[in-house]
């Protein structure tokens, strides 16, 4: 927001009269916070903030009408938030079922929401799956600033990866939205390794829905940077962990409790 409005230090480092805060920073956050709860923005984690449909809106309006529109949700918030009741969290019912397989063996692994998730992915625009993979690899701690588009030598994100709590390394990043069922080979690989390395980047990660061929993962090794890949399985493993656009359900296996009949 700093580097996008052309603040200066001196205009961050003005604070209140009576108050060791910054007055620009301190009017951001308040900002920030009315956008959440207007619904413009989302913030799946701490320090981590998605613009939502909503606020993809507004940010196509023009300037002062997006202003007017951002005002009367303002508004509405403020006028709503002394009838708000407290929150409670729903109650859910867990869904019990019954094993039909035989006595000692185990179900097939479920893999259609797999499929349904990467039809999805595949089904965004090559520009949204770029947002869609950074904004993933930042839920992990990463923290990148989008290149993607026309010019931008075979990078979509750079910027560092947290080894340790003292350590990081600059990670460059390559996202292809290729068929979840083609296979990616190892001139791609290859080839992102040298724009990687062109950039300064000391680790690379290669995003994509296909799978890599073996000559693919050997080069991945072989060279500098090393590149770490993610490709459709697991991707759908990295979503569900963090649970972005994907919900767990409880299901109770009601013979396991057998042992303590």
């Amino acid at each position: 927001m700093i580097e996008a409005g052309g603040y200066t230090d001196e205009m961050v480092a003005l604070q209140y009269p009576n108050r060791d805060k910054s007055v620009l920073l301190d009017r951001a956050a308040w900002a920030r916070s009315y956008c959440k709860l207007s619904g413009a923005i989302e913030s799946p984690k701490r320090g981590l903030f998605l613009l939502t449909p909503l606020g993809g809106t507004i940010l196509a309006l023009p300037q002062d009408e997006a202003r007017r529109r951002l005002a009367e949700l303002d508004r509405q918030v403020r006028q709503s938030r002394p009838k708000a009741a407290p929150k409670t969290e729903p109650t859910v019912t867990p869904e019990v079922v019954e094993e039909e397989e035989p006595p000692g063996l185990e179900a097939e692994e479920d893999t259609s929401w797999t499929e349904a998730l990467l039809s999805r992915l595949h089904r965004l625009t090559p520009d949204g799956f770029e947002e869609f993979s950074l904004y993933l690899l930042r839920l992990y701690g990463l923290e990148l600033t989008r290149r993607g588009g026309s010019g931008d030598e075979g990078i979509d994100g750079l910027g560092t990866a947290p080894l340790s709590d003292v350590l990081s390394a600059t990670v460059a990043v390559q996202v292809k939205r290729y068929d979840p069922a083609s296979t990616v080979g190892r001139e791609v690989v290859a080839l992102f390794q040298r724009d990687a390395s062109a950039v300064g980047a000391e680790r690379a990660i290669l995003v994509t829905l296909g799978r890599f061929s073996g000559p693919a993962r050997k080069a991945a090794v072989s060279a500098t940077p090393h590149v770490d890949l993610i490709d459709g399985e697991r991707l759908c493993e990295l979503v569900l962990a963090k649970e972005v656009g994907v919900t767990l359900m409880p299901i109770v296996n009601v013979e396991w409790f057998d042992r303590f009949a």
